[in-house]
């Protein structure tokens, strides 16, 4: 079995060859469904200590940007073990970051970890207004809305957002996860939303329980 900790140093430090060199090589050893979610566990952590060197200044935007493809890459070599079990999909996904807010990394990240759960995700992409919500999960039924926002204005753009589903008599179809820096136990119920999460991983596993 792969050593888990050093995948995660591995992607923490950026190192591209390292991290796909190892990934491809656990592939070939035919791992089960749940070790090949341990990798993206671990490439997920290694998310987390990028995430701490950028807020401590040592790694910048382009290093984020990089991390995300990284981590993309990843979960797309991982795809035959961590897609095996679920031929069918899982759900659908509705998935995008809310209005006034540009940043797309985050929810990159969930769609292609959802994806590789066996989600059909529909990106709507960034700073989408309510309506756009709205008239998609009209559209193609979701079991599930995905929300994301980086910056704490985009608290109110989901609470709007939700208001509007509610509006539209749709809130009681589906359930809700909001992701991002901000959110927090208060604002999801603030916001009304079903979970929060600041980890796309989580988040996953999160969407999967309601489908179950």
């Amino acid at each position: 079995m792969m050593d888990l900790k050093v995948l995660t140093q591995a992607m923490g430090d950026l190192e591209e060859d390292q991290v796909m060199n190892m990934l491809k090589e656990f592939v070939s050893m035919n791992p089960s469904e749940e070790e090949g979610l341990e990798a993206v566990g671990a490439c997920q952590a290694g998310m987390a200590i990028v995430g701490d060197l950028f807020e401590k200044g040592d790694y910048f935007v382009g290093d984020l940007i990089f991390a995300g493809e990284l981590l993309t890459n990843a979960i797309i070599t991982l795809k035959p073990v961590i897609g095996s079990s679920s031929s069918a999909t899982a759900g659908k996904i509705v998935l995008g970051t809310v209005h006034g807010d540009l940043h797309d990394i985050g929810k990159n990240i969930f769609r292609s970890m959802a994806e590789a759960a066996g989600f059909k995700v529909y990106d709507i992409g960034i700073d989408q207004p309510v309506s756009a919500f709205v008239e998609k999960v009209k559209e193609v039924k979701p079991n599930i809305i995905g929300m994301s926002g980086v910056l704490t204005l985009a608290l109110e753009a989901m609470k709007d957002t939700v208001d509007g589903l509610k509006e539209a008599g749709l809130r009681e179809d589906v359930k809700v996860i909001i992701g991002g820096n901000p959110v927090t136990k208060e604002a999801c119920l603030h916001i009304g939303a079903d979970a929060f999460t600041t980890n796309a991983a989580e988040g996953v596993k999160i969407s999967q329980a309601w489908v179950k």
